[in-house]
């Protein structure tokens, strides 16, 4: 899929004034964009010194994307974006967020860890808008899980994609891409792959998740991201959910952030050059981008969602009553109040008094 319509491409701009050097009075336009690439060319380091969690990848035309493996909860991978941008002075930064969780980038982290512990019907109600009953309600129980994290921790997550966007801004001329898979798509994806009765599987065990966690296990985690190890032990027995939202969003990943080294043109003849890319991503990401890096990649093929079969849909028509009061308990459970308030909307309510009442 074009990159344009499923990553955001942003400008991020030129520098803060303090990280520039003065210029000269009287310059033109592209005198000024002339100085600014050079003074960027001056600052970019041809062989860093950057931390072990950057891996660095290369293209067929020369272009080079250095991918940093993050923890979500962590500040160490904070520095470590910091760092490789600072270092390497990128065309493009390609952080693993989509459209629809862009707002993190400009919330402050009081903000951010409010939101993330106070689950609660608005946030339900949106989710089910966005992705339908059965993938709003997982959605709402995987920030359940987010949310243990960032209580356990007193620290909200995406750090490490707001400092990209800091970073990246106090870079002449870089771009700042969202390099995600969309997240409704890949809730439906996961939805579709599993069976009623692994669904509520799942749901029970995220909604008594409880596990205390240290900040000593997060940056354990910089091996493999805190999140996605959780949710890995808890759906290891369900391959097909594991496939949609981590290998999946691999490939996924792996495409944006090929579509972003594409070569840039330098000035003052926009001659093509090879470009230098920032990847930020969840450490559990980085195995899977590095085996695709050189695969032909089917995109359209993750991005579509099987409507259901005749048979799961007559099997889902009989439990779907069952199993939303499982899931409303469950999120009862979570979120206190937020079960009672999801079987108060009407059409839960219809639903039910359906299913209660016999057929003529």
């Amino acid at each position: 899929m074009d990159q344009d319509n499923n990553s955001k491409d942003d400008s991020v701009g030129q520098a803060e004034n303090e990280t520039q050097p003065p210029f000269p009075l009287g310059l033109s336009d592209s005198e000024a964009v002339e100085v600014l690439w050079q003074v960027r060319t001056q600052r970019r380091q041809t062989e860093p010194d950057l931390p072990d969690t950057v891996t660095r990848l290369t293209t067929p035309e020369g272009s080079v994307v250095y991918l940093v493996g993050t923890a979500h909860f962590s500040d160490s991978s904070k520095k470590d974006v910091a760092t490789t941008i600072r270092a390497v002075q990128p065309d493009v930064v390609v952080v693993e967020l989509c459209q629809y969780r862009v707002s993190m980038l400009k919330m402050d982290e009081k903000t951010l860890l409010k939101e993330a512990k106070d689950i609660n019907l608005e946030k339900v109600q949106q989710a089910i808008k966005q992705n339908g009953v059965m993938s709003g309600l997982m959605q709402i129980l995987l920030l359940k899980v987010s949310a243990h994290i960032t209580e356990q921790l007193g620290m909200a997550p995406g750090g490490e994609f707001r400092e990209a966007f800091k970073e990246a801004g106090k870079v002449p001329f870089c771009k700042f891409h969202l390099g995600d898979r969309p997240i409704p798509v890949t809730f439906k994806r996961a939805i579709a792959a599993l069976s009623l009765w692994q669904k509520a599987r799942l749901a029970w065990g995220l909604c008594f998740l409880s596990d205390p966690i240290s900040k000593e296990d997060v940056e354990k985690c910089k091996q493999k991201d805190l999140l996605e190890q959780t949710m890995s032990e808890m759906i290891g027995e369900f391959p097909a959910l594991h496939r949609t939202i981590v290998a999946e969003r691999d490939i996924y990943l792996t495409h944006t952030l090929r579509q972003a080294a594409r070569c840039v043109e330098a000035p003052p003849n926009a001659e093509k050059v090879p470009a230098v890319v920032v990847g930020v991503v969840g450490m559990g990401h980085v195995p899977g981008i590095e085996r695709n890096w050189d695969k032909e990649l089917n995109i359209h093929e993750i991005m579509s969602v099987a409507p259901p079969s005749r048979f799961g849909w007559v099997v889902r028509s009989v439990l779907k009553g069952a199993m939303w009061g499982l899931l409303g308990y469950a999120c009862f459970r979570a979120s206190k109040g937020v079960g009672r308030a999801l079987l108060s909307l009407p059409t839960v309510q219809s639903l039910l008094e359906n299913i209660r009442t016999p057929s003529v």
